[in-house]
């Protein structure tokens, strides 16, 4: 959902903070229906929200470049997207109707996974995405970072309701042989959330249909691969239906690739043997000792 869209803000309003030292509400209607806890938020300029911690706050930071990042490479258009992250037992949620350039580390709402459902804190209301966010994140302990965006391709796909197929091998980086699409729900609604976590099921990635779509990783950095990737095949996946019938891998193709990337790219060294073969490499190498005469 582009919160700047539904805010229909001009530049200047856009990063006017929602409430007023009062308490009272900066914007011309009611916000209720979306934050039900809205209660809990606080001022700008009440100092326990600034006391953070370091990794916290580079948390923070990372949310807000990795927002401008996905808008310049495309994969985004203004504030239609959004990303959470968890960070002990909180999730740390772009702003709504927030320009990115804008944001800063304070500016992110924060909100608990357990407890008081839909409660935040931050100087500005989190995003209108936030139950998205929060029930995948509260059904999915695996998760700790969830990428929203409205990039063309994915949601061209997800206009037309068309799950995407095997129809590259990189499908197996999202848990199974498709990426689903799930069922249409308004934006910002529990229904939607629901509508996602089955689609979810057994996946990291899914359509939403009419929307976008949103991708699921184990960190920040994971889940806008993730992102990226989606994007990626369902440029392909397009492009292919436009030549005719794109061929399919089977699940047996799928499966292996699978078995393939517990072993790609760079891994981590293994404790051991190598230590052995390293130390007794340099004993060899080592001088003999003269024998001292007598």
């Amino acid at each position: 959902m582009c919160d700047a869209t539904l805010l229909n803000l001009d530049q200047e309003e856009k990063c006017r903070p929602l409430y007023n030292r009062t308490g009272e509400s900066a914007l011309p209607f009611d916000f209720a229906a979306f934050y039900p806890a809205s209660r809990h938020s606080i001022r700008a300029d009440d100092e326990r929200y600034f006391d953070m911690t370091r990794e916290e706050r580079r948390l923070r930071e990372a949310i807000i470049a990795k927002c401008r990042w996905m808008n310049a490479s495309g994969l985004n258009q203004g504030t239609s997207g959004n990303i959470s992250a968890r960070y002990k037992d909180r999730m740390l949620i772009t702003p709504s109707a927030t320009p990115y350039d804008s944001m800063k580390p304070e500016t992110i709402a924060s909100m608990p996974l357990e407890g008081d459902y839909g409660s935040w804190e931050g100087p500005l209301q989190p995003s209108t995405e936030w139950r998205l966010h929060l029930d995948i994140m509260r059904g999915r302990p695996d998760v700790g970072s969830v990428v929203h965006t409205h990039s063309t391709y994915a949601t061209v796909l997800a206009i037309a309701r068309k799950p995407i197929p095997a129809c590259h091998y990189m499908i197996a980086a999202f848990g199974g042989n498709d990426i689903r699409c799930a069922g249409y729900a308004r934006y910002g609604t529990k229904e939607l959330s629901e509508l996602a976590l089955a689609a979810l099921e057994g996946r990291n990635a899914c359509l939403l249909a009419n929307h976008g779509m949103i991708a699921a990783g184990s960190n920040l950095e994971r889940a806008m691969w993730l992102a990226v990737e989606l994007e990626t095949i369902a440029r392909q996946y397009y492009l292919s239906l436009a030549l005719g019938t794109p061929h399919m891998l089977s699940e047996e193709e799928i499966a292996e690739t699978a078995r393939g990337f517990s072993t790609y790219g760079l891994q981590p060294r293994r404790p051991g043997p190598a230590k052995v073969r390293t130390a007794a490499a340099a004993a060899l190498r080592r001088p003999e000792k003269k024998r001292r005469r007598t």
